[in-house]
């Protein structure tokens, strides 16, 4: 299929059309705005369904009802409005619904502005709202690669029961760049459903789907469930990217936009002769903690950089163990490091 240039929301939303969803909620907030815009447009060509809804608070509650039906749904927002979502978001893992969940990340903290950014890393990777739960986080750092991990979401969402969500930031979904969509899925050939889904209890049992149970017992039972799920998902759906580490003396650890841009500082070292590498985690949950693991044994140190105040820097930490040193770089608020800064930080590290 050829290539067509595409702007990264418009990109995610015509990649989650093609994998199946015909169900999509949403309410506006910028940098993240042409995704619902597009979606409107969109999802009515294709016999599905776009409602604009009056809050984020609204939007969560309306995805979980849809996603009860068992039908693929998804929705998209920015910082604060993910932020509203939350109490919903806790519902809807507990309750073991799939549905995908694309966060264009804007900075903060409040109202912030809206640049791009990376501070909702902790929220997104630690839970997010209360109780013990997790959410499947892919982290793209190109338009093309938005739209195969929004495909791979709704896949790892459905095998799994558990709600996904596409970590980006405004630069990548404002970004314009040639992208190779999928083949549209046969919604018939979308995983089945029906032993759980709420589609009318004629001639069966009615299904039921919540979150409460008021014996601690059985909702200890139900967290232990969970439990399961999340190992099976640490176990099989690891995902990363290494960029010349097989001689590297140091590594940069960043993950999204700031990757990108690190791929970039990770050429400008080998041409002056400092063998730099790169290690981009795609799974920002699960995080490949072995595989960075097993580079600290070769490196001698790592140089992490984000555009926030270090909150990747605590999973690098916990798998580096303390066998090499840790260096950091960031910018906040909406500032994008240039690949000069970011190598005249390195270069300030190891006394070049």
């Amino acid at each position: 299929m050829a290539k067509v240039m595409v702007k990264g929301t418009e990109a995610i939303g015509e990649a989650a059309i093609r994998a199946g969803c015909r169900h999509f909620f949403g309410y506006p907030i910028t940098p993240q705005s042409e995704l619902p815009e597009y979606m409107s447009k969109r999802l009515p060509e294709v016999g599905g369904v776009f409602l604009q809804t009056e809050s984020e608070v609204a939007t969560v509650n309306m995805l979980y009802g849809a996603a009860c039906t068992g039908k693929r749904v998804m929705t998209s927002t920015s910082s604060p409005g993910f932020s509203l979502m939350m109490e919903g978001v806790s519902y809807m893992a507990c309750a073991k619904l799939p549905a995908v969940f694309v966060n264009v990340v804007r900075g903060g903290p409040g109202l912030g502005d809206i640049q791009p950014a990376q501070g909702d890393y902790w929220q997104a990777t630690k839970g997010g709202g209360h109780g013990d739960y997790r959410l499947i986080v892919l982290a793209p750092s190109t338009v093309q690669e938005a739209v195969d991990l929004t495909v791979l979401a709704f896949d790892l969402s459905d095998k799994y029961r558990t709600p996904a969500l596409i970590l980006a930031d405004g630069m990548l979904g404002q970004m314009m760049e040639p992208v190779e969509f999928p083949e549209f899925r046969d919604l018939s050939t979308l995983p089945d459903h029906s032993d759980w889904a709420l589609t009318g209890a004629k001639g069966r049992e009615p299904h039921i789907v919540t979150s409460f149970d008021i014996d601690p017992y059985n909702l200890e039972k139900m967290n232990l469930e969970l439990v399961e799920i999340y190992k099976e998902i640490e176990k099989n759906e690891v995902r990363w990217e290494e960029y010349r580490t097989e001689d590297a003396d140091i590594v940069i650890t960043a993950f999204g936009t700031v990757a990108r841009i690190a791929k970039s500082v990770v050429d400008m070292a080998r041409e002056d002769g400092i063998k730099v590498g790169l290690f981009r985690p795609i799974t920002v949950w699960p995080y490949p903690y072995e595989p960075l693991e097993k580079l600290a044994d070769k490196v001698e140190m790592f140089f992490d950089v984000e555009m926030n105040m270090g909150q990747m820097l605590e999973d690098v930490k916990l798998a580096v163990k303390g066998k090499k040193p840790i260096k950091f770089y960031s910018r906040m608020g909406g500032v994008v490091p240039t690949p000069n800064e970011i190598y005249d930080a390195l270069k300030k590290e190891i006394g070049r």
